[in-house]
């Protein structure tokens, strides 16, 4: 069996999912992975699947983008390349970085400009903005494996600077005292 990554877009309506998994299953793929979400009004799917020997990457998007053409989605299809993993990442702990403020450009940018400067991987990221300067609307929630040789002061420092400069609150916790804190 190889892997391929697909990843679907458009505008959201019920039985995307249904439809892009029936397709796989009648190709005779196991899906492994599936990441979905709504964006505003548009649907974003990244799944990570196992093909029979005999299906290509392009017979397959064929099957995709025929199935799905009645519901106007973009499909994209490819190899799934399998590299040895980052041994800096197997040794790190994660966290939660949460910044909440005022809306303006870049924002993102500035963030995730000091956490790749420390060699930290963004593992998962939902920003929601909402416009306006009520700090309860506009919030991002990082989700981050730091490596053990980061200097973990010197990091929470920048962010907590950059975080001021920017009006932001900004909280940096261990992703189990997060969780722990946030339990419903």
């Amino acid at each position: 069996m190889k892997k391929i990554i697909i990843s679907v877009l458009g505008q959201d309506r019920p039985g995307i999912i249904a439809a892009v998994s029936k397709i796989l299953s009648d190709q005779n793929c196991n899906i492994e992975n599936v990441s979905q979400t709504i964006l505003q009004s548009e649907f974003s799917g990244i799944f990570i699947v196992l093909i029979p020997e005999q299906l290509s990457a392009d017979g397959l998007y064929d099957h995709l983008k025929e199935g799905l053409a009645s519901l106007n989605l973009q499909v994209y299809v490819k190899y799934l390349e399998q590299k040895e993993t980052d041994s800096s990442f197997t040794d790190a702990e994660p966290f939660i970085i949460t910044t909440k403020g005022p809306d303006r450009k870049g924002l993102v940018a500035h963030i995730a400009q000091i956490i790749a400067r420390h060699g930290v991987n963004v593992t998962n990221l939902q920003a929601v903005f909402k416009g306006g300067n009520d700090p309860d609307k506009n919030i991002m929630i990082y989700e981050v494996d730091i490596p053990e040789h980061t200097d973990q002061q010197t990091l929470c420092a920048d962010l907590r600077e950059k975080a001021g400069k920017l009006g932001l609150n900004i909280s940096i916790q261990h992703r189990n005292i997060f969780e722990a804190i946030n339990r419903v």
